[in-house]
């Protein structure tokens, strides 16, 4: 097995951020009035600013997912294009239902032609496509992989898209004359980016990198029923009933296609099955304590689960100071599968690292509940040896 190391990361965040104060001018109103529950969970959540892929004076998108993609992948400097022989892309929203997301990407970069990969899920779309790249350099099956995360999920998070779903709630007479619940908490916690890492089988001949020592994937699709959904609506028994099997008007009148979050699933089971049933068992292989680990990347949706996330860790004997947590969700916001990648640029260009400090990483998924650790050792150049 070769080692593999991240020699470049790249973050790209479209136009300038957006003020909570801001958010529903550029988004649109969704219903007929102004969102009651959102000063609520702007509160909650902690986050200031956010990015979106929305011209402000238009309402239309400014880029598509491809589009942000490839610039991040751009971004990672002369000579990737020309020397990837791999690109996986990671997104919980591609542009389409197909074809694929990751060769939209390629086809936006005008690359040589190499292997593509799209990976699909939610928060861990980014992490799948990582350890798919990581693996392909590990294996001496590729030489040079790039792997992104992106979303741009403001383009159907925008206030013209629940307009049936508004009237169909007047026509019925309905008193609440407003947008779902579980559809309007993610308009004010979902944001756009796009990230993309350059993996290779040596460390950079300049500056630092980052050896990637494992990754765990885990799911407790077995255990729980879904939590985040979209294309679909739910059954009292918790099932999906996809829009695959829905009349055209139910899909429209009750924005089918709209991002929902069951809130009491996720609230009773997030830190408990991505952290607390996951952890112990990592601890056992790996042999790992909080001691060991000198900065830690957390991916949490929101600031209301940053002590539950220490609570947690430390029930089951595992602990890090807040001091040692890097996390940028207040200024950048949640932006899903991209965001462990936006955590990692900042931290990899803040000047911050030193050689041989080792980081661990942790994004946590509630479609229906998945989690991912990874560790990384910063080397230097040349042998990378930490």
């Amino acid at each position: 097995m070769n080692q593999v190391y991240i020699t470049e990361i790249a973050a790209v965040l479209p136009n300038a951020p957006v003020a909570n104060n801001e958010m529903e001018a550029v988004l649109g109103q969704a219903g007929l009035s102004p969102s009651r529950a959102r000063r609520i969970i702007l509160k909650s959540n902690g986050i200031r600013n956010r990015h979106y892929a929305i011209d402000p004076e238009t309402g239309e998108r400014s880029h598509t997912n491809a589009q942000l993609t490839a610039e991040a992948v751009r971004a990672l400097g002369k000579g990737t294009l020309e020397r990837m022989d791999c690109l996986v892309c990671g997104t919980s929203l591609p542009d389409q239902l197909l074809p694929n997301h990751g060769v939209m990407v390629h086809g936006e970069l005008g690359s040589p032609a190499c292997e593509v990969v799209a990976t699909a899920g939610v928060c861990l779309a980014g992490m799948s496509a990582m350890k798919y790249g990581w693996m392909g350099v590990a294996s001496g099956v590729h030489d040079m992989v790039v792997a992104t995360g992106s979303e741009v999920v403001s383009a159907i998070m925008r206030g013209k898209f629940f307009a049936p779903e508004a009237a169909a709630s007047l026509n019925a007479l309905d008193k609440r004359q407003e947008v779902a619940f579980e559809k309007d908490f993610l308009r004010w916690m979902l944001s756009d980016g796009a990230g993309a890492v350059k993996m290779e089988n040596r460390p950079a001949t300049d500056g630092l990198s980052l050896r990637i020592d494992w990754i765990d994937i885990r799911s407790y699709a077995n255990q729980l029923e879904a939590c985040m959904y979209a294309g679909a609506r739910k059954r009292e028994d918790g099932t999906l009933e996809s829009w695959k099997d829905l009349p055209p008007e139910v899909i429209q009148d009750e924005s089918v296609f709209a991002i929902k979050q069951d809130v009491k699933l996720l609230n009773e089971n997030i830190v408990t099955a991505t952290v607390e049933q996951f952890l112990p068992d990592i601890l056992g292989r790996r042999g790992i304590s909080g001691d060991n680990y000198d900065w830690f990347l957390p991916h949490y949706s929101s600031g209301f689960f940053r002590q539950r996330l220490y609570d947690g860790m430390e029930r089951v004997g595992f602990t890090i100071p807040f001091e040692r947590w890097a996390t940028n969700l207040t200024d950048k916001g949640n932006t899903g599968s991209a965001s462990i990648y936006i955590m990692m640029e900042e931290l990899f260009h803040s000047g911050r690292l030193s050689q041989g400090e080792k980081i661990l990483c942790y994004v946590p998924e509630s479609g229906r509940f998945s989690s991912c650790f990874m560790q990384l050792t910063v080397c230097g150049p040349g042998a990378g040896d930490a």
